[in-house]
């Protein structure tokens, strides 16, 4: 029997204590297309020579033409109707946390305030020399040929995870409690292929959580590890989930 919004809304009332784990589908209606597609970056950057760390530690200058586009539409990009119902869930005391894979600090102004940012954050700048942290701005993306670091003149580069760098443990560990803890997983946007966060929803399976897929198509979490697929837009899903619910969005 097919699943409706509405048994998912029971399902989370009864349960509560859900944790969302979200991909960069959820980012797609804010104008942030994903990394893989057809519009993805990846089609016109090669990762290698521009997403990888020792590209950047070779030649900031060539990379920052990438992360200068990128950035951009970041700074530009406001929360979707799906962002802003995670918002909602977590206002009304019934998502405890977000898991996400995004670095484009959406969640946050949705009013999500329990973030796991899994591969860091666009929205922060981190020098590669004395590890020092800023907000990243329009004026250090427009600095030329890239923005360095004021204490030790070294490059700064966005804070998110590149290619050949490990996955900041803090983030590790607080993703690997939530889904230890939660006992509702809610599957946003996600391809589940990259790793090692695609594992998130298979500790919170085995664990005893109920997992609930929302996905434009299905992934290899489908038939895997999800007890109820919603197929659509999240955009569309999740508010309908939140108006059965009864509350407002954030």
């Amino acid at each position: 029997m097919k699943t409706t919004h509405r048994d998912v809304a029971r399902i989370i009332r009864e349960k509560g204590e859900a944790v969302a784990f979200t991909g960069a589908g959820i980012s797609v209606e804010s104008g942030i297309p994903a990394f893989r597609g057809g519009q993805g970056l990846w089609e016109r950057y090669d990762p290698m020579e521009y997403a990888h760390i020792s590209a950047f530690m070779r030649n900031p200058a060539k990379v920052w033409t990438m992360l200068r586009e990128m950035g951009d539409v970041i700074l530009r990009s406001t929360p979707s109707p799906a962002h802003m119902a995670l918002g909602g869930l977590e206002k009304a005391g019934l998502l405890r946390a977000v898991v996400t894979q995004n670095v484009d600090g959406l969640h946050q102004l949705a009013g999500n305030t329990n973030v796991i940012e899994y591969h860091g954050s666009h929205r922060r700048t981190i020098c590669v020399g004395c590890g020092r942290t800023g907000a990243f701005t329009e004026e250090s993306m427009r600095t030329m040929p890239y923005p360095v670091c004021e204490r030790c003149q070294e490059a700064l580069k966005p804070d998110v995870v590149f290619f050949g760098e490990q996955i900041p443990s803090s983030a590790m560990l607080r993703a690997g409690h939530e889904a230890l803890a939660c006992r509702v997983l809610i599957i946003v946007g996600t391809s589940g292929v990259v790793y090692p966060a695609a594992e998130i929803p298979f500790a919170a399976k085995a664990n005893g959580a109920t997992v609930i897929e929302i996905n434009v198509e299905p992934t290899p979490y489908t038939d895997a590890v999800t007890d109820h697929f919603l197929q659509g837009s999240a955009s569309e899903i999740l508010p309908a989930i939140l108006d059965e619910l009864g509350f407002a969005r954030a």
